[in-house]
């Protein structure tokens, strides 16, 4: 073979991506617009976790899950443990949302959102600042323990720790009032469990994004494991045009001219040439390797592109057309369709949600008595739950019973406050012989008032009048 057909072969992938006798993979840092908008996705997500519980509602935290209350605020909305099913409807829609990306266009949440993506990338960028990039790094992995690499070392784990106890305190301050937490953490006196979530959380935040790191989304993370099930031949994934690729090499005809820079960059350290792999977590960055690569050697973008399997199948040219997202496919519309019915549940749900919630108990201790003048009392014990933030004027009244008389007091509920109150129901002694021996409907209407208008609420319950 002619010197001027020289091969250049593709290195063992354990080389490539800096995996060493620890197996830690040294990602090489590239640009183009995959790495955009995964640094845009790392501030938005940041700054939604770290700002948002910092803003204040009314006077209060405007989000808040305050577990030991029992109540999680968001904005103007406070749900109570009776309303989970909002939560319920919540997750459906978060889950069916990720099988419709997972189906068009392959694992965007685990490129792009995923905590673990996240913050791994925010811990690459300190390492990258401390340690300098690819190369120098597995320079100072090989190099003997000095001042330099000492001090490196150092200021890398400094900032990693820091991060993780600012994401831990940040984290227990979506469950606890965070304004207090910062305060008396700067003073030093955390309650215990508020540390120990802090410390938990934040420990749990530097073992995976700075130790585990790749290694959690190879061997923890089942969602790569069952991809399979949500994609298929019309979902776009990140892959490598082997019709224009091969034969690899600088003088072999191919497009790739194998420089393994692909390789480099991957931040799980896998050879997007292979093919589709469970550790493939799509998040573009070979794409725009190879782009920058295409551009200096004077050939088209889009050797390794996002891609549907069957445009890579079906046709030989050196750049198929583009194809639309597989919107037709019917297992789209049916997610589609059940976010919108949620959405709208849900929608219609806090529409109608009333300012009180109302429950209605028998008294066990008197289920019902005679009076003197032959009229039957039955009395109850009414529990009226507030579910808004402004005082209510509660006024309780009887329907669905001829002729029997309410007997309550007058109740006004301060925001949020839970009050049972004792009440009872009289049927006249003209009524009660021909009602004798009978188990009678009837239903305890309760009206509130606020400074917004007037809302009506109904609970129904039962009167019995005795033989």
């Amino acid at each position: 073979m002619s010197e001027s057909r020289r091969i250049i072969p593709i290195l063992p992938s354990e080389l490539l991506g800096g995996v060493e006798a620890a197996h830690k993979v040294q990602a090489r840092a590239t640009q183009g617009r995959f790495t955009r908008w995964r640094t845009a996705t790392l501030w938005a997500t940041q700054l939604f976790f770290l700002v948002l519980p910092w803003l204040n509602w009314n006077g209060r935290q405007m989000v808040l899950f305050d577990i030991e209350a029992q109540r999680f605020y968001l904005g103007g909305l406070v749900l109570l443990p009776q309303d989970l099913i909002f939560l319920a409807g919540l997750l459906v829609f978060s889950a069916m949302l990720l099988f419709v990306t997972t189906t068009l266009y392959g694992r965007l949440w685990c490129g792009f959102s995923c905590p673990q993506t996240v913050y791994t990338e925010l811990f690459m960028w300190v390492e990258r600042r401390m340690e300098g990039d690819r190369h120098r790094r597995l320079q100072l992995d090989r190099a003997g323990w000095t001042f330099d690499k000492l001090w490196r070392r150092g200021g890398k784990q400094l900032g990693w720790v820091l991060i993780s106890l600012a994401t831990g305190l940040t984290f227990v301050g979506w469950f606890t009032p965070l304004r207090e937490l910062a305060a008396s953490a700067w003073q030093g006196q955390l309650g215990f469990w508020d540390g120990f979530w802090a410390l938990f959380y934040g420990g749990f935040c530097y073992l995976n994004a700075g130790v585990l790191r790749e290694k959690v989304c190879l061997h923890m993370c089942p969602y790569g494991r069952f991809q399979s099930a949500l994609m298929d031949a019309d979902t776009r994934i990140v892959a490598y045009d082997r019709a224009r690729g091969e034969p690899r090499g600088s003088q072999q005809g191919g497009a790739c001219i194998d420089c393994t820079i692909c390789v480099q960059v991957c931040p799980t350290g896998i050879d997007i040439r292979d093919g589709l792999q469970a550790a493939c977590i799509g998040c573009g960055v070979c794409i725009d390797a190879c782009d920058a690569v295409m551009d200096k050697i004077g050939q088209p973008r889009g050797l390794v592109r996002m891609a549907t399997q069957r445009t890579l199948a079906a046709s030989g040219r050196a750049q198929p057309a583009p194809q639309a997202p597989a919107w037709h496919q019917r297992r789209v519309h049916m997610y589609l369709g059940i976010m919108g019915a949620l959405l709208a549940a849900l929608a219609w749900s806090l529409a109608v949600r009333p300012d009180v919630r109302v429950n209605v108990m028998r008294d066990r201790g008197v289920m019902a008595r005679v009076l003197d003048e032959g009229a039957i009392e039955n009395v109850y014990r009414v529990r009226l739950m507030s579910q808004t933030e402004q005082p209510l004027q509660v006024d309780l009244q009887l329907g669905g019973l001829e002729g029997a008389a309410l007997q309550a007091p007058a109740v006004v509920l301060a925001p949020l406050e839970d009050r049972w109150v004792q009440v009872s129901v009289r049927l006249p002694a003209q009524q009660v012989a021909r009602l004798a021996g009978q188990t009678l409907p009837l239903q305890f209407e309760v009206a509130t008032r606020t400074s917004q208008g007037t809302s009506r609420v109904a609970e129904g319950s039962t009167f019995g009048v005795p033989r």
